[in-house]
């Protein structure tokens, strides 16, 4: 790739909201995660009398995937190449420079889940190709994308967290962070079980009480893993160095050989001490074992200042398989292959379930979700008549978690709430284009659009 042009134009309704944020963010991602040594985007916000719009999962991000990732298919074919033969040459990676002049100095694991979602697809071989029916098709689609982790931009970002251990050796974790369904509570609890070495079920949380807790910052931007467990990580760390300190003594031993390991801490002679115990004493010092911690990330900078727009991105690929019935436009998304490069999965069972919620999400971008506006007014303003996807259109998900860790995330680890969703629509829609040759270049992909595709095509 030598050079992207891009121009943006959004509807921010009748009032700003949060739009001129949301065109920024697609602004600065409109190349995709490419090196890409020369780009130009022209971005225009515009009011109408339409309801306003605002923040929405990938906060801009999905609609110009969706644009860059069908024009570099229609550039792969065109040049007779893969479509991800396209995206590896061209993928960022450590070392790269983003569109903006951001140098990536780690945590890029792009590459890699290009490679991991190309040999999942080679290993399924061409029996997945075959359509149920004699009339219909299939197709494999793909589409990659970055998104940031954290405010960025220059916009002040922290959180903070307290971390207790009483004399029951039970651990109380306060945060202000909200549970949103993206699984920060039980990551929050882990980071601190995992510092202190205690079991899990020995961990209990207070969350989101502004009488009680820290404050945590917005839930959004993906950030809460990355700044919400490193001020747990911090807190949970203090709170280790006061236990070991009180413990040292009582176990003859100094503080930075001491192991915590099962809710005891343990000299290497094999002496041990329980974590209550250990609390015990230090109150008796006058060093209750207790920190409240206030994280803040490396320093962002705005979209045309010198520095970084972000202090961390993940990664995707995507690939879609689909069949696609011809005579009616009718699609069904058969198996998804989502790649992710998460930093390191400090709870893979909940990065998994992002995985495959936000894959639905995409879903329903991509083939039936759409506002219908008529002279300001919504059309369509309730779920019978916005066609969200149901359980019945589940694809088979195929999760492929890639870990890069990010030398500043809480144990390497990177937000993935946006990301997951974002490249999905594309696959989907480069996939249709692969099974029947119809072109998708606006969202949702019904099936009246989709049979105008391919009669553009015949013509």
């Amino acid at each position: 790739l030598t050079a992207v042009q891009v121009e943006i134009w959004g509807d921010v309704g009748a009032y700003a909201s949060l739009s001129e944020a949301v065109m920024t963010r697609a602004a600065t991602h409109a190349a995709g995660p490419y090196v890409v040594p020369n780009v130009s985007v022209d971005c225009f916000a515009v009011y109408t009398n339409n309801p306003p719009s605002g923040a929405m999962r990938g906060f801009g991000v999905p609609q110009v995937t969706f644009a860059m990732e069908t024009a570099l298919d229609m550039l792969a074919e065109r040049l007779g190449m893969h479509p991800l033969e396209l995206r590896r040459r061209n993928a960022l990676h450590v070392g790269a420079v983003t569109a903006t002049g951001q140098l990536l100095r780690d945590s890029v694991g792009f590459p890699e889940t290009i490679e991991r979602v190309d040999a999942a697809v080679r290993a399924m071989g061409e029996e997945v190709l075959r359509p149920s029916a004699p009339h219909r098709r299939r197709g494999w689609g793909y589409a990659c994308n970055l998104k940031n982790v954290g405010l960025g931009g220059g916009i002040p970002d922290s959180a903070g967290a307290t971390v207790a251990v009483d004399e029951e050796g039970r651990v109380e974790v306060r945060i202000g962070a909200a549970e949103i369904g993206q699984g920060v509570v039980a990551i929050a609890a882990q980071i601190a079980a995992e510092v202190l070495g205690v079991p899990l079920e020995r961990v209990d949380l207070i969350v989101g009480d502004t009488a009680l807790t820290p404050d945590g910052g917005a839930t959004t931007a993906s950030r809460q893993t990355f700044i919400t467990g490193n001020a747990v990580r911090l807190a949970a760390e203090q709170v280790r160095a006061i236990l070991a300190a009180a413990a040292s003594e009582e176990l003859q031993t100094p503080p930075d050989r001491l192991r915590f390991l099962g809710g005891k801490i343990e000299s290497p002679a094999g002496q041990s001490l329980p974590l209550g115990a250990a609390a015990r004493l230090a109150a008796q010092e006058g060093r209750p074992a207790c920190s409240t911690q206030i994280y803040t990330p490396p320093p962002t900078t705005p979209l045309g200042e010198p520095g970084d727009d972000h202090f961390a991105y993940g990664f995707a690929t995507q690939a879609a398989l689909v069949e696609v019935d011809p005579e009616t436009g009718e699609v069904e998304v058969l198996r998804v292959v989502a790649a992710h490069d998460v930093g390191r999965a400090v709870n893979p069972q909940a990065v998994v379930g992002q995985v495959e919620g936000g894959v639905m999400m995409g879903i329903g971008y991509a083939l039936s979700e759409e506002l219908l506006l008529e002279e300001g007014h919504i059309r369509n303003p309730d779920l019978r008549r916005y066609r969200v996807p149901r359980a019945p259109r589940t694809p088979e998900v195929i999760p492929i978690l890639v870990e890069a860790p990010s030398a500043e995330g809480p144990f390497g680890a990177k937000g993935v709430g946006e990301i997951t969703s974002i490249p999905t629509a594309p696959a989907i829609t480069n996939a249709i284009y692969a099974a029947v040759g119809a072109r998708i270049t606006r969202l949702p992909a019904t099936p009246e659009r989709i049979l105008e595709a391919m009669q553009r095509k015949a013509r």
